[in-house]
């Protein structure tokens, strides 16, 4: 259980990091939201950009079966090497958003 409480820590703490960033433009709004019964885990922008509504996934992770699932990235960064200097092993990172196949040439788990 230990390992499990350390990686919901972890993601966390990153996307907590990530939701410090607001955008330069419009109005928006970024939402952490987090789902620790279920071990899911997104931040979302949400708010007006001009006559635009902007709602959605700026990232998401799950944690599914002890690994930690990067299902979306749109930010500039690299969470899943951010992930992996936090302390979680490559192996127990999934590119949940890359297809099976090609999972198995990212250096991360394939599931």
């Amino acid at each position: 259980m230990e390992k499990l409480e350390r990686y919901r820590a972890i993601v966390q703490n990153l996307l907590l990091d990530c939701a410090r960033h607001k955008p330069a433009h419009g109005e928006i709004e970024i939402e952490p939201i987090f789902d620790q019964e279920r071990d899911r885990y997104q931040v979302i922008h949400i708010g007006w950009h001009g006559k635009e509504w902007i709602h959605g996934a700026i990232a998401h992770m799950d944690i599914k079966a002890q690994k930690v699932w990067l299902q979306w990235n749109t930010t500039e960064r690299d969470l899943a090497a951010e992930l992996v200097a936090a302390g979680i092993p490559a192996e127990d990172v999934v590119l949940g958003f890359h297809t099976p196949f090609m999972r198995q040439f990212s250096g991360y788990a394939v599931s």
